[in-house]
């Protein structure tokens, strides 16, 4: 029987990416379609950190082409690729760096570094190359959270992350003595996160997370509009205070045009450990309805638990030490839905511009 090859085609698009709720056919993701007899072949390259989805899309696929009359063999080429998206304009990318996100709260005390650890493991668990940068200088918790220690080594030009469960991390506080308080004033703080930011030698990151100071201060309105930011995400909790404070972390990225990927609503509920009940501490749904009101993506909820406490502060957050966990399934899904938006984004093109330079003959 010969092939239908309108028909290959229509089977094909109707299969839906469950991450992007789109088809490969019409995104042109699904490229040199191969028909040998009844042998048919093709690539298919996500764009988005995919190590989980392959498999499953693979057989989507590779199913859907073989519904089709004629064809009894079908190999889908299914990988990914993270390319750098489109910043702030007028904002060069960071050298070995693809994307920036940007993890942030209105106030402290939400989670935020906890979070932005896991979501960092959860992109690498994907096979994505993360960093992590800390620029929560009055609060560095990330070497703890990832377990890291010691100083970076400087080579004269640039400092050499550490590396943290897969995940490259530098911080203020792998520079300062444990315990010993950070007395800057603004200004200080602004250029030690530059340095922090510009002068670590990045290794070729598609990912690089940082861990923002709480609030919409200077501190935070400098790193908003200097930083390479593809994206920003920010974490609260079902909280009125929380909310409020987070509504103004909303508005501060809109008005440096920095793209809000989506709210993470942390301690969204408490599930008793004896008896099961469920119980909402910090109130319900708030995170929801301030991401509808705003209109930017609820990206997930996370319980309030001891053990991600536990294991952020044993160096080994839940992603890492109990990847089969549910509370890890929440994060790794939080992370993809971050990367399929950045994936969505424009395609950074600064790169391809020409230098210029003028002489005067």
């Amino acid at each position: 029987m010969s092939m239908d090859q309108a028909a290959l085609m229509a089977a094909l698009q109707s299969v839906i990416d469950p991450n992007t709720g789109k088809d490969f056919v019409s995104t042109k993701l699904l490229k040199n379609l191969r028909v040998q007899g009844a042998s048919v072949s093709f690539d298919v390259t996500l764009g988005y950190p995919a190590r989980s989805q392959i498999a499953p899309i693979r057989q989507m696929l590779e199913d859907a082409a073989r519904s089709v009359p004629g064809v009894q063999q079908a190999t889908a080429n299914v990988d990914f690729k993270i390319i750098a998206h489109s910043v702030q304009r007028g904002v060069p990318l960071l050298p070995g760096v693809k994307n920036m996100i940007a993890v942030a709260s209105g106030k402290g005390g939400v989670g935020k570094s906890t979070t932005a650890a896991n979501l960092a493991l959860a992109l690498a668990a994907e096979g994505a190359r993360v960093g992590m940068l800390d620029a929560d200088i009055y609060g560095p918790s990330q070497p703890t959270m990832m377990g890291v220690h010691g100083s970076p080594e400087h080579d004269g030009q640039a400092m050499q992350p550490l590396i943290g469960h897969g995940v490259q991390v530098n911080s203020i506080g792998l520079m300062v003595k444990q315990g010993q308080a950070m007395i800057w004033r603004g200004p200080m703080v602004t250029q030690a996160l530059d340095q922090l930011m510009r002068q670590t030698a990045w290794h070729d990151v598609d990912y690089l997370i940082v861990d923002m100071p709480p609030g919409t201060g200077d501190v935070q309105l400098s790193i908003s509009q200097r930083a390479p930011v593809t994206g920003a995400v920010i974490v609260t909790t079902p909280q009125d205070i929380a909310l409020m404070d987070a509504r103004r972390g909303i508005a501060m990225f809109e008005k440096v045009g920095v793209p809000i990927l989506g709210v993470v609503e942390n301690m969204a509920v408490h599930r008793c450990t004896q008896c099961g009940h469920e119980e909402h501490i910090f109130g319900a749904g708030g995170g929801q309805r301030m991401a509808e009101e705003y209109k930017v993506d609820y990206l997930g909820g996370l319980p309030l638990s001891l053990s991600i406490r536990e294991q952020a502060d044993s160096g080994c957050p839940t992603v890492a030490a109990a990847p089969d966990s549910a509370e890890a399934a929440t994060y790794r899904a939080i992370a993809r839905r971050i990367a399929v938006k950045v994936a969505e984004q424009a395609k950074d093109y600064s790169s391809r511009f020409p230098s210029i330079t003028i002489s005067n003959t």
